[in-house]
């Protein structure tokens, strides 16, 4: 979520960028990325008047579109652009069915949003992003060179990047299925977007983020990269994106953006007040559980370990304020559901939150 987030009833909005990113940019970057980066950091104001305007004009709208429940499951998607101002939703430039545009951060929105809603429906039989039909809106070329993507319970947002530190928002998929799986959480759990819970909301998003990629990639565990935002961070930035799930803490190391700062493990868990009590930084820790059980359990790793995490995530007995502790035994409880107390799938769950000190 952005650092900028709201503090009332409604939902926050989810940025793909985490604060502490673009605090090292605001204090390291030249001046023109160091304004840009305050710019992004001080955005409350914008965001609040986006959440009153897109209230009123796209609730009603939701409403309408529901699918009768005799219906087959399809998307139906809408592009619109800011045209470079901080306007929600923007001028129409593509809607479902019509033909490509010329301007690719277009397509790669419209792409992007048909191949998480094609992953969850053909997966794990959701329809949309609340399983009732949700449209799916994204505005492209948001602000001007603005440096992040979010998702705001109504819609995707996505900037262009400043070209020296991030290219365009759209470029990365799993950025896209991260966002949009912060509505599936919401609808499927509502945990609580602070502290462990918080941080449980940002891995769930890595998760089916990564998978929705290696999906669309027809990747095994063992042949995916496990990067967050690959071919996000623009040339001569020293990274390889946001966030690694194998690797906590690798994923990038610049003089501009800093060192990436998740803990691999709970002996190193992050105490901090800073990004929601971090839910960005320590994210890494069930991040890497689920690879590391995916990547034991191999195949497709939406096949088997993914399944477990969406039952999880899907579980009455998951709470607002679910810890590590109880997510990951809710997960071993459901792999031996699903596939037996003492199967390969269960003994891998079990193994990967033990290596990470969970259990």
């Amino acid at each position: 979520m952005c650092n900028h987030a709201r503090h009332d009833r409604v939902h926050p909005i989810y940025c793909i960028l985490p604060p502490h990113m673009l605090k090292e940019i605001a204090k390291n970057g030249t001046p023109q990325q160091r304004s840009l980066a305050i710019d992004t950091l001080s955005a409350d104001h914008t965001f609040r008047q986006i959440r009153s305007v897109q209230a009123a004009m796209l609730a009603p709208r939701r409403g309408a579109a529901v699918a009768p429940v005799a219906a087959a499951p399809s998307v139906h998607r809408t592009i619109y652009t800011a045209n470079q101002t901080e306007t929600l939703p923007g001028t129409l430039v593509r809607s479902e069915g019509s033909p490509k545009s010329n301007d690719v951060s277009v397509n790669e929105a419209y792409d992007g949003l048909g191949a998480t809603f094609e992953f969850y429906q053909e997966i794990y039989h959701r329809n949309s992003i609340d399983d009732a039909g949700m449209p799916l809106i994204g505005t492209v070329h948001y602000g001007e060179q603005y440096d992040n993507a979010f998702w705001n319970s109504q819609q995707m947002v996505f900037g262009d990047g400043d070209g020296t530190l991030f290219n365009r928002f759209t470029v990365a998929l799993d950025v896209i299925g991260h966002e949009l799986t912060h509505g599936v959480t919401e609808h499927a759990a509502a945990l609580a977007y602070s502290g462990q819970p918080g941080a449980l909301n940002e891995s769930v998003s890595d998760v089916f983020g990564s998978l929705i990629k290696q999906y669309t990639l027809k990747q095994t565990a063992d042949k995916a990269d496990w990067i967050i935002g690959a071919g996000l961070l623009a040339k001569g930035v020293k990274g390889v994106g946001l966030r690694s799930m194998k690797e906590p803490g690798t994923a990038y190391d610049d003089p501009v953006l800093g060192k990436d700062p998740q803990p691999a493990d709970m002996a190193h868990y992050v105490q901090t007040a800073q990004d929601n009590h971090g839910v960005h930084i320590n994210s890494g820790i069930p991040n890497r559980a689920f690879c590391l059980a995916a990547i034991d359990i191999g195949g497709y790793a939406w096949d088997k370990a993914g399944r477990i995490w969406y039952e999880t995530l899907n579980d009455s007995h998951i709470k607002p304020n679910t810890t590590f502790k109880t997510f990951a035994k809710l997960t071993v409880s459901n792999a031996n559901r699903l596939y037996g107390a003492n199967s390969a799938e269960s003994k891998a769950v079990s193994k990967a939150w033990d290596t990470v000190g969970v259990l």
